[in-house]
């Protein structure tokens, strides 16, 4: 079984990489545009893909459907409410992004606010990616894969604690020549290609599980006996006890969803980086369908799992890695572990290029040395992009023994999210809110976060109104100072927006309506499954 396993995982972890190589080998990978923008050449199906298996990592595929194992639907929130934000992205935000050129978020707040706004904004990124995104996705990935591949067995290495650092560096190396070495166009083939796998993977995983609960009686069967058994975990409405208590989805949960998929660095550089306004729309609103499918495999499984396996001690988030192990036969355990990496190392290569990107656009060539040719500004990235990877690499396995890695993740997220989003919103919606105002709410706005969460007794301030709650609070106070400070000082001459001319911003004729359909599906799901 391990051969089988083993060589399934080292068969399709191969071919991706030697396709990948073959369609990008002619690529510009010296200059700035090409390294960082992939040209401005991605399609529809490239950004669609690419966004898709970046915000896709173990820490969901394990960690939602661990949640799911406790609370049944109600947390399909975390894909389902993307959607709205997806849109929101397609309409409001990408057209108004692509028409300043821009190849990072901070570069935007320059253009609107001033250069010492950019560089906060540049700094609060690079700190969130090194000391918590970067290191997250490494250690869940390991640990992930661990438990898929049986890699205790596999390598005869017995402790646990050397086990976990050969594979975090493992993965590490691997996902740093992919990002260092190849530029986005690289990262987002590769993502195309796992992304068909995992969707695939995905859905034969149900497939298998829903088997099992009929004991080989059909999916429609195994459907029905699920329903039946467990009512109460389809319900998409989650109570005040839950982890996504419904008045959150209003509140914090759309808010933190608004910051990940439309300011996101990590997330909508591909979009920057599109043929035309035409097709960034097209692959934005594709990835919100793909979401909508979202909880069939990251939600389902989950509910089969803890059918299959809650009388048996199994603990939430060893739910998902306990399903694949048993359900799939070995040469499909193998293939799906390594698509499993290669949405690790999406996520990994994904968050590593937009740190690259960031340092060397509004660091390097912002601040240290303004003169710096195309070339030196790539090869700075790829010399930052090798001490974070190391860096990373070091921090993760010191990650070992957190009580909730996704918990974790959410929180500390909130810490830089918030203000962010807040920022942007109110700079593409006003014209003479100034400078002083952003800078506020960027630095006040993490500090103000930061002492809700660790420092008495206003930690006692999540507690009392739900962080969700907390949250959304901390952004309209924020969005109100920023409008009280340009009323009070604002700017001498209104900002107007210029096009750089760098992108087509023909709308596609679609966009609208499309995005109406995804947003009444939304609707139509949660009042399909409302207990």
């Amino acid at each position: 079984m391990h051969a089988l396993t083993l060589a399934s995982f080292i068969f399709f972890t191969g071919l991706v990489a030697f396709v990948t190589w073959r369609i990008t080998r002619q690529d510009d990978h010296r200059s700035t545009s090409g390294y960082f923008l992939a040209g401005r050449t991605l399609t529809f199906p490239l950004i669609a893909a690419s966004m898709l298996m970046t915000n896709l990592s173990t820490e969901q595929m394990v960690g939602l459907n661990g949640s799911a194992f406790t609370d049944g639907l109600s947390v399909m929130a975390w894909e389902v409410i993307a959607v709205i934000a997806l849109v929101a992205l397609a309409l409001f935000f990408l057209p108004r992004f692509l028409k300043s050129g821009i190849a990072t978020l901070p570069q935007l707040l320059a253009i609107r606010f001033d250069n010492g706004t950019q560089l906060i904004a540049n700094v609060i990124f690079l700190i969130a990616y090194a000391v918590v995104l970067l290191p997250i996705i490494l250690y869940s990935g390991a640990i992930g894969l661990q438990g898929m591949l049986d890699l205790q067995g596999l390598t005869g290495i017995e402790s646990s604690t050397a086990l976990l650092w050969a594979t975090v560096w493992t993965v590490g190396i691997i996902g740093a020549v992919y990002a260092l070495f190849g530029g986005l166009r690289t990262v987002a083939v590769s993502d195309t290609l796992n992304g068909v796998g995992l969707l695939i993977g995905g859905f034969v995983i149900v497939y298998f599980g829903l088997q099992a609960v009929s004991n080989g009686s059909g999916v429609m069967e195994g459907w029905s006996i699920l329903k039946e058994s467990d009512p109460s975990k389809f319900n998409s409405v989650g109570g005040p006890d839950q982890q996504v208590p419904f008045s959150t989805i209003f509140t914090g949960v759309l808010l933190l969803h608004l910051f990940y998929w439309t300011t996101n660095q990590q997330i909508i550089q591909r979009t920057f980086a599109a043929k035309n306004l035409a097709e960034g729309q097209k692959g934005v609103l594709l990835t919100g369908f793909f979401k909508l499918l979202g909880p069939l495999y990251l939600v389902l499984p989950g509910i089969i799992a803890y059918h299959l396996y809650a009388d048996q001690g199994v603990r939430a988030d060893e739910a998902y890695g306990h399903l694949v192990f048993n359900v799939l036969p070995p040469y499909l355990t193998g293939f799906f572990a390594a698509v499993m990496v290669g949405a690790i190392l999406s996520s990994f290569n994904s968050a590593l290029n937009s740190t690259t990107t960031i340092f060397s656009l509004g660091i390097y060539k912002g601040v240290l040395k303004k003169d710096a040719t195309e070339e030196e500004v790539v090869k700075s990235g790829k010399v930052f992009g090798w001490i974070m990877a190391v860096t990373t690499m070091v921090i993760a396995p010191l990650l070992a023994g957190q009580d909730s890695l996704f918990g974790y993740l959410q929180k500390m997220n909130a810490i830089y999210f918030i203000p962010i989003l807040a920022v942007v919103l109110v700079g593409l919606l006003t014209k003479r809110v100034p400078p002083m105002a952003a800078k506020v709410a960027l630095v006040g706005g993490c500090l103000l976060i930061a002492a809700g969460y660790f420092v008495p007794p206003f930690n006692k301030l999540p507690m009392v109104m739900h962080e969700f709650h907390f949250v959304a609070a901390v952004f309209v106070l924020l969005v109100a100072v920023m409008l009280i400070i340009g009323k009070l000082r604002p700017r001498a001459t209104a900002w107007v927006q210029e096009d750089s001319g760098d992108v087509d911003l023909t709308p596609w004729k679609g966009a609208v309506p499309t995005g109406i359909v995804l947003v009444v599906l939304v609707v139509i799901m949660y009042a399909s499954f409302a207990g």
